[in-house]
């Protein structure tokens, strides 16, 4: 039992190393392409990658009867990949403006803002998630918010994404047990893939030599971010204890700052890290003080 408990930790460990490193590729793939297009062929990768993770599920029973689970699955999933796109995007266009350091970190407060958002579900969040949210917004403050109390434009658009992002994860969490989550995983990038490359035949250009040149970005994006990462959690999360997975997935926000420092040669000053720490504490505290209940 130890055994399989340390290895679905090492599991869990190397997802987040991989989606930490992803803030990393992103920035790497704009070098060539446009956001929008990075993020079409991102996606569209990434769900070229979970075939056979959705043939297998194939296999599994239902969890609802048909008519009602394919109602909830076209509208709910349809709601989730538009969600998911904005989110995408807005972080995205973000990296053009700022470190994939701070946006790791600040993409990161989903997980404080996943229970306070469900206030409006009724759903009463503990002391530990307020304290949490208070050493987060501390910490955003050191990290983002200049001395005229100017917040810089990279990081505002991380902040808003993070809200979508926690949007995404009560989606998730409502329409998970009541659907197949890799055939709604599946959809829903499919959405994003589409909406991402609609936007992209807009406002960018495409052009083949551009797109040879970010291949590397985006098939880490596409392959080992979505679909090796998707399935290491799903396998990982089956046998990690619930205190060791939320620890190991709040390093995320570590990995990409590391990524960021060894790989784009980005620093952050005194203030950055102190607020970089202050926000994973405010992470951490969150997660334990609840599971701790």
């Amino acid at each position: 039992m130890r055994s399989s408990c340390l290895t679905a930790d090492l599991l869990l460990l190397l997802t987040a190393a991989i989606w930490g490193f992803a803030f990393v590729a992103q920035r790497l793939g704009m070098e060539h392409v446009g956001p929008f297009t990075f993020n079409g062929l991102r996606f569209a990768l990434g769900c070229l990658s979970l075939l056979p993770l959705l043939a297998a599920g194939r296999r599994l029973p239902r969890p609802v009867a048909a008519p009602v689970r394919s109602r909830l699955f076209l509208l709910g999933g349809g709601a989730l990949g538009v969600v998911l796109f904005a989110a995408v995007s807005l972080q995205q266009v973000a990296l053009l403006y700022t470190t994939a350091g701070k946006a790791g970190f600040i993409t990161g407060l989903y997980v404080v803002m996943v229970p306070i958002l469900g206030l409006l579900w009724n759903q009463r969040p503990g002391l530990g998630t307020w304290i949490g949210a208070a050493l987060a917004a501390a910490g955003l403050f050191l990290l983002s918010v200049n001395e005229d109390f100017s917040i810089a434009k990279g990081d505002a658009l991380v902040l808003v994404s993070a809200v979508l992002w926690s949007v995404q994860v009560l989606l998730v969490a409502y329409l998970s047990p009541r659907t197949r989550p890799v055939e709604l995983a599946f959809f829903q990038f499919s959405i994003c893939a589409l909406l991402s490359l609609a936007v992209a035949g807009l406002l960018e250009s495409f052009e083949w030599s551009a797109i040879a040149a970010a291949a590397g970005p985006i098939g880490y994006g596409g392959v080992l971010s979505v679909g090796v990462a998707y399935t290491l959690q799903v396998v990982a999360q089956r046998r990690a204890r619930p205190a060791h997975a939320s620890i190991l997935m709040s390093l995320e926000a570590v990995f990409a700052a590391v990524g960021g420092w060894w790989i784009l040669d980005e620093s952050l000053n005194l203030r950055a890290l102190t607020g970089c720490g202050f926000m994973l504490g405010g992470m951490l505290l969150s997660q334990l003080w609840a599971l701790k209940r």
